[in-house]
């Protein structure tokens, strides 16, 4: 386990500059909007010195987004054309860690917070056999401290067959989606480790 000013060097030395919108989740950057009047850009992003293990945004980009689009990530970058990809996270979602209970088929974490029709991703590798990383599903049977997982709102609970990879994480998303040209603001992002 790191301690917490180990952890804010490493946060620190992420280098991110600016943060994209993006269609479906992706290890490389794809997926990203494009298009529209006025046209889609990535925006320059600034983050405060990490303290306490965590790096926050400190401004909320405005992007303008196409007709016929749905939002469902934001990625991060080193440019604001080309750069390095440095990852993506769910839009609107904070990511937690969980456990899968293969005899009960349920994801559990404490005080998960979610609610029956939520949606979720699985994210950071391979998660619990059944699933598939950066695929949407649904939360169903939701209790206090875990919930199944469907592929359609009120949908059968997928068999869970095989415990997730250490580095998955579990995140709420929510599709924006614009039926005609608009505007998503990113509101503000904190970045962590979880060793």
């Amino acid at each position: 386990m790191y301690a917490a000013a180990a952890k804010n060097l490493m946060l620190d030395a992420i280098g991110i500059t600016h943060v994209s919108l993006h269609t479906a989740f992706s290890t490389t950057g794809a997926n990203e909007v494009t298009g529209g009047s006025p046209a889609y850009a990535r925006k320059s992003a600034t983050y405060a010195a990490a303290s306490g293990g965590t790096k926050a945004s400190s401004n909320a980009p405005v992007f303008d987004v196409p007709a016929s689009t749905t939002v469902r990530f934001i990625g991060w970058w080193t440019a604001i054309t080309a750069g390095t990809f440095l990852g993506m996270i769910a839009n609107g979602g904070t990511e937690f860690e969980f456990y899968a209970d293969l005899t009960a088929e349920t994801i559990k974490r404490a005080a998960h917070g979610l609610v029956t029709n939520d949606k979720i991703v699985f994210t950071g590798g391979t998660p619990p056999g059944g699933l598939t990383e950066g695929t949407v599903y649904f939360v169903i049977t939701a209790t206090t401290d875990d919930f199944q997982v469907a592929a359609t709102q009120g949908g059968a609970a997928i068999n869970l067959n095989s415990q997730a990879g250490d580095a998955v994480v579990c995140s709420k998303i929510i599709e924006e989606v614009f039926a005609a040209q608009g505007t998503h603001t990113v509101n503000t992002q904190s970045l962590g480790l979880n060793n």
